[in-house]
């Protein structure tokens, strides 16, 4: 789908009204609950925008584009039409400056290297799926040629059908959820956040290694719980740890004293909870039943990270979450691109980066594989995806990576977010993930940072 009108980086601002009832189905949570495997910041910054202690260097001697590269032309004609379907309303709309605002800095470099013809259209999820797919249908209609989100797997799931059945290369920069790596998309669905498969792996380390021997799982009713819960148990049972209960629970509920009497009467030594902003009411249940974190090892992972402060669960006392440990995808990898994190607080002060090296990953890509395929056509664009991450000469900025297309090379893009080296499933064939603790201030601090496989 290509659109030859030639312009420079133009912004159209497109508003949906929100629609006030919650969308169904398990993966649809009400929009009072953050539902996303990256779901919100908290009211904090988070800790993990520091690079970690371990951070090395990455590999490439690249430097990120800047203002003095040497101005070149488009490697494709015409202009290059991309829409973003993120939560400007809604309740993940507490992300969108991390998840946008990293998508307009890619193009904003990508502008500022040359005479690249890129327009961006931005329109909102509105954490609902009738939002969702209105501004799906209005970015069909606007013939784009490619489409940056959603933002939760749930999301992603109610539009992932008519946006790959209309042949457009969709980039989520924050599902996790582990279906997709299987799910029948053509060949069109792609994402730079690494798959919850690898980060059970990690998470039941974690327990294992925390000396955990009969452990009670906890997950809310939709792909990204199931997906994730079903990865840590695997996990545990692999390392000779007991699964002594295992409990679906509704994300829309508001009182879950019936699943922490469970827990309670399990008697288990740790517990692995998998919400998203109900973690908050859960956690009040445990610790109402004698199993809270004061009296019972807690592990958390992304979505409760996000959106559970300590506190909404408790406001008199800010350390209820101390010692809680969990695991979520690096802010800022130690393989991933170095200069990242300063420049993107240089273009957006007081942004958190939640998977804002993942949304830049993906306006980048997607430009570049337009380069590569010498075309803005999107059946021609997804195709060139995957190859743009993998196997050719390294690169790790656009302009580092454009002047070796337009050399006739072929490019192994490393990101922001890390290597991606793309699967052909279109997902990153490993992953970096934080290990965190909760202070008793409520802070979550990293201790380290691992890479799987």
């Amino acid at each position: 789908m290509t659109i030859l009108k030639r312009s420079r980086f133009v912004l159209v601002l497109i508003a949906f009204a929100l629609l006030a009832a919650a969308c169904g189905g398990d993966d649809e949570p009400a929009t009072t609950a953050a539902p996303t495997t990256e779901a919100p910041a908290t009211t904090e910054a988070p800790t993990t925008t520091e690079a970690p202690a371990t951070t090395e260097a990455p590999t490439t001697t690249e430097a990120p584009a800047t203002t003095e590269a040497p101005a070149f032309e488009a490697l494709y004609e015409g202009e290059l039409v991309i829409g973003y379907v993120l939560p400007q309303t809604g309740g993940l709309s507490v992300i969108i400056d991390a998840l946008a605002k990293a998508v307009e800095m890619a193009f904003s470099e990508i502008e500022e290297a040359g005479n690249v013809d890129v327009r961006l259209i931005p329109t909102d999820s509105g954490t609902d799926a009738q939002v969702a797919s209105a501004s799906v249908e209005q970015l069909i209609n606007d013939e784009v040629d490619a489409i940056i989100g959603p933002a939760s797997t749930g999301i992603s799931l109610s539009v992932i059908d008519r946006i790959t059945g209309s042949e457009i290369p969709m980039c989520s920069p924050s599902n996790t959820g582990a279906i997709f790596t299987s799910y029948d998309d053509g060949g069109y669905y792609f994402r730079t956040a690494p798959p919850d498969n690898l980060q059970g792996q990690v998470h039941g380390d974690l327990i294992t290694d925390g000396g955990a021997s009969s452990v009670a799982i906890a997950f809310r009713s939709d792909e990204y719980g199931r997906g994730l819960a079903n990865a840590v148990r695997d996990q545990l049972e692999a390392n000779g740890v007991t699964v002594a209960a295992f409990i679906e629970f509704d994300g829309n509920g508001t009182s879950f004293d019936a699943e922490a009497a469970q827990i309670a009467a399990a008697g288990v030594d740790a517990i692995s909870l998998i919400p998203f902003a109900e973690g908050a009411a859960f956690v009040q249940a445990l610790i109402e039943a004698g199993v809270g974190p004061a009296d019972v090892q807690l592990y958390v992972a992304d979505g409760f990270k996000d959106s559970v402060t300590a506190d909404a669960i408790d406001p008199n006392n800010p350390a209820v979450l101390e010692g809680a440990r969990g695991t979520y995808p690096s802010l800022a990898p130690p393989d991933g691109e170095a200069t990242f994190t300063d420049r993107f607080t240089a273009f957006a002060p007081d942004t958190p980066t939640i998977f804002s090296s993942h949304s830049f990953d993906c306006a980048t890509i997607l430009v570049l594989a337009a380069e590569a395929a010498g075309s803005t056509d999107s059946v021609a664009l997804a195709a060139a995806v995957n190859d743009v991450t993998r196997g050719g000469e390294k690169c790790s900025s656009y302009a580092a990576c454009h002047a070796l297309l337009q050399a006739g090379e072929d490019i192994d893009y490393d990101g922001a977010s890390g290597p991606l080296d793309f699967v052909d499933a279109g997902e990153p064939g490993a992953g970096a993930y934080d290990l965190f603790t909760y202070d008793a201030e409520g802070n979550a601090n990293t201790d380290e940072t691992v890479s799987i496989p």
